[in-house]
């Protein structure tokens, strides 16, 4: 009896360990069908929005650009600061110091301010999460 029980933890441990993801945890974004469109093959995916405790800014919030592969955004200037992660895919990005190639997993910052161009240069849907830091 008592190899009976031990083979059968052994095979509970073996189908447990199983179904534990042995990958790397990812942040979710969303469907290249949700939210709504803000250019030719572009769709902007609003999250939600909470106060900060950041000196000089009210809000947060943080939204989703889906760019199809070719599409662009051609926008006048920044209207707030906001920090930008690559969720997926990669994006040619010209704030006015010319053009910055952001692959899957970069970050970086945009003052208000600044023009807003963006392209995905890729062959894959890209994925743009901005963190908007919203004045008082």
């Amino acid at each position: 009896m008592r190899q009976l029980n031990r083979r059968h933890t052994l095979l509970s441990i073996a189908a447990a360990s199983s179904l534990v993801s042995s990958g790397k945890a990812i942040a979710q974004g969303a469907a290249s069908t949700e939210g709504r469109e803000i250019a030719p093959g572009v769709r902007r995916v609003d999250y939600t929005k909470r106060e900060t405790m950041i000196p000089n800014y009210k809000t947060v919030a943080m939204r989703d650009h889906i760019y199809q592969p070719g599409a662009t955004t051609s926008g006048g200037s920044m209207p707030n600061d906001m920090v930008c992660h690559m969720l997926e895919g990669e994006l040619t990005v010209d704030t006015g110091s010319g053009d910055n190639l952001y692959k899957k997993g970069d970050v970086w910052s945009c003052a208000i301010g600044l023009p807003e161009r963006s392209k995905n240069t890729g062959s894959t849907v890209a994925i743009m999460r901005i963190i908007d830091l919203l004045p008082a």
